[in-house]
């Protein structure tokens, strides 16, 4: 792994492990693309993605890395963690520009069952966030 990989790798679990949220405001670009294993569309603004993912590190218990596959600008991180007592798996799939701040993010989450306690934990804090939001499952 390369240096300037090592660095925003280190500043990455400082922001997942510390909870760094000044950390990841530098890190997010004004032109991220958020998507969320919940929703359709994909957030579009800063503000957006540093509020998914600002929860969503209180959200998920006992979050673990386990691989880390870089390739020069484009990571994948494979995680697992709890959520409302049910275990998840995911992978998160980050894409950077060439100033080291984080234009893509995608994230993949299983099973079902956890992705949907996810979910709807995550609508409550957006709703009271007084964000619009609309349920997962009908």
């Amino acid at each position: 792994m390369d240096e300037r990989n090592k660095q925003l790798l280190e500043k990455w679990h400082k922001i997942v492990f510390e909870k760094d949220m000044n950390l990841l405001k530098e890190l997010i670009s004004d032109k991220i693309i958020f998507y969320s294993p919940v929703v359709f569309k994909p957030k579009q603004t800063k503000e957006e993605a540093i509020f998914v993912l600002s929860n969503v590190i209180e959200v998920l218990q006992n979050f673990r890395y386990h691989r880390e596959f870089i390739d020069g600008n484009d990571w994948a991180l494979e995680f697992s963690a709890e959520v409302a007592g049910k275990s998840v798996k995911g992978i998160d799939l980050i894409h950077f520009d060439e100033n080291g701040q984080i234009v893509n993010f995608e994230v993949l989450i299983r099973p079902l069952s956890g992705l949907i306690a996810l979910g709807e934990d995550m609508n409550r804090r957006f709703a009271a966030a007084g964000f619009e939001t609309k349920p997962l499952i009908k």
